[in-house]
């Protein structure tokens, strides 16, 4: 498997990922807004190819100058658990630092939901330097829920 992490705009890779992946991303609307948002200029995008065949996509979207978010990060489960999203995670917030950007926020998915986690790792945002958002119980809290880190440069100590 030879992946590469590029910058690529691709609405039909995304659209074929997100389907691959029904019981998160099961709502036909929703797949076709996030494939809408891959096309729009406003996002910063990332494309996982192996082999040149796209497997994985994270859309970021700059607030401000000095914070961003990830918007959607996905991984095809063919390639799932092969460390995608991970190399797809560290490339963000690489280009992010070195654009000046000090803050990243994410909203993942905990295991409160009926169908687990979407962050099947949560050690991974922990391990980068974020805290743990802790886990959510009952439904699902409306509005942005910001889990800013440290600050994304990477001369800062990372907790083991």
């Amino acid at each position: 498997m030879a992946i590469d992490i590029i910058e690529h705009r691709d609405d039909n890779a995304v659209h074929r990922i997100l389907e691959a992946l029904p019981e998160w991303f099961g709502i036909p609307e929703a797949i076709d807004g996030y494939a809408a948002d891959a096309a729009d200029d406003s996002y910063g995008r990332l494309m996982a190819l192996d082999d040149g065949a796209p497997v994985g996509v994270v859309l970021t979207r700059r607030h401000f100058p000095e914070s961003a978010e990830i918007h959607l990060m996905a991984v095809h489960p063919d390639v799932r658990g092969t460390g995608i999203g991970r190399r797809l995670v560290e490339r963000v917030v690489d280009d992010l630092s070195a654009d000046g950007c000090t803050l990243l926020s994410v909203h993942p998915v905990g295991p409160s939901f009926e169908n687990g986690p979407l962050c099947p790792d949560p050690g991974l945002l922990h391990q980068d330097g974020f805290p743990s958002p802790g886990r959510a119980r009952g439904p699902r809290m409306a509005g942005p829920h910001a889990h800013p880190g440290p600050g994304l440069a990477r001369d800062r100590p990372r907790p083991r």
